[in-house]
């Protein structure tokens, strides 16, 4: 059983429904569903006949394995069985592999000797295996890569978790501060002059500074970093260029951001963080997915009630045959678990209206607690229906 409530019910179905939808950001933090919510969603929009692809950035192998794909890569992956024989949906599944891509950049956007010498290059090296902030510029380059080919109706990112979702959007801006920084500055200024003059100007001109520098670094390092450097100069504005395009990409009519959480404090609080920022960079907001949430088929009998009648047959068992005393006793434990989940479902119920009560315009989805994770495209099946609310 799905329910949406709230200042208005989120409708999933409409919004991949859309042709005007081409990019679903499913962004939460971690442990809430959302990996299994894109994919869900992903499955669900080819099965009703739109090509999808989607490209996670959390490096869980959830997606793959549901998906029934023994691996995910830096390429899209045809899903089988996600569409019927007749269909025109198809579904393609990938995982952000973030030196690939920036190897790729570099290839495309450079002639082939400076590609070699960047590719080569040992800081280039570190920095696309693990630099601070590379995997969300490269998560940047990647989607605006698969938005350019056409090839896709639709692509759903499921974002890395916790706050860290949406520091891709803080991409260009960074990018743009490290470029821009003094320290780019100096190591760009001589690499243009070239050679022994570059060096001379670095020894006479900027001794104390690079001597800093070379202290902070590593004289390898430093050295390292200006070769890079120089090899990167003419591709620095074309980073720029193609970072903002994606980033007005999505802030664009044809993107819309969910926000994915469970009905718990600490999840709910990071999702109005979410909502607060995406609100803040004027980012298209389409709803909330409230995963997890639980309920009960005897919604009547109050944890009271269940707690009092649980004592009862307790009390009486004692004096009961061992046979009726034992059913009694079985009883008497399903009562208790039904008050248990009462009192959650209270907690939960609190804890969203406190949520809605400060976001009363975000549209919501909720879709029930499970009783296991789900491990196929049936499970991912049941999880779409849930979100269109038609299950």
């Amino acid at each position: 059983m799905t329910g949406a409530s709230g200042p208005a019910g989120l409708d999933v179905d409409r919004l991949i429904d859309d042709p005007a939808t081409r990019i679903i950001v499913c962004c939460g933090s971690g442990g809430v569903g959302k990996t299994t919510t894109a994919a869900a969603i992903g499955l669900r929009a080819a099965e009703r006949g739109r090509r999808t692809v989607v490209l996670t950035i959390d490096p869980a192998r959830r997606l793959a394995q549901s998906m029934g794909l023994t691996e995910l890569d830096n390429t899209p992956r045809p899903v089988k069985g996600a569409a019927g024989a007749d269909g025109p949906g198809e579904l393609h599944a990938m995982m952000l592999d973030m030196k690939r891509t920036f190897d790729e950049v570099v290839l495309a956007h450079a002639e082939p000797e400076r590609a070699r010498a960047i590719l080569e290059n040992p800081f280039y090296q570190s920095l696309s295996a693990g630099f601070a902030g590379t995997q969300e510029y490269m998560a940047m380059e990647k989607l605006g890569q698969l938005q350019a080919t056409g090839s896709w109706d639709l692509i759903v990112v499921d974002t890395p978790p916790s706050r860290s979702a949406l520091d891709f959007l803080d991409a260009p801006g960074r990018l743009g501060s490290f470029l821009d920084g003094k320290i780019i500055r100096v190591l760009m200024a001589p690499a243009k002059v070239g050679g022994r003059s570059a060096m001379k100007f670095l020894n006479v001109g900027m001794g104390l500074l690079t001597g800093t520098l070379g202290k902070i670094f590593g004289a390898q390092l430093l050295t390292d970093l200006q070769t890079f450097v120089a090899a990167m100069d003419s591709m620095f504005g074309g980073f720029r260029e193609r970072a903002e395009s994606t980033y007005q990409l999505l802030k664009a009519d044809g993107t819309a951001f969910l926000v994915v959480a469970a009905p718990e404090r600490d999840a709910l609080r990071e999702a109005a963080y979410f909502v607060d920022r995406l609100a803040a960079d004027e980012m298209p907001l389409a709803g909330l997915v409230l995963n997890r949430v639980h309920s009960t088929d005897a919604p009547q009998l109050t944890a009271e009630r269940a707690q009092a009648a649980a004592q009862l047959l307790e009390e009486n068992g004692a004096d009961h045959e061992p046979r009726q005393a034992e059913a009694e006793a079985l009883a008497a434990g399903l009562l208790r678990l039904h008050a248990e989940r009462v009192e959650v479902m209270g907690r939960e119920r609190r804890t969203r209206d406190r949520f809605v009560s400060v976001y009363p315009d975000v549209p919501i989805i909720e879709v029930p607690a499970l009783a296991g994770d789900v491990h196929d495209l049936d499970g991912l099946r049941v999880i779409g229906r849930q979100l269109a609310g038609t299950d």
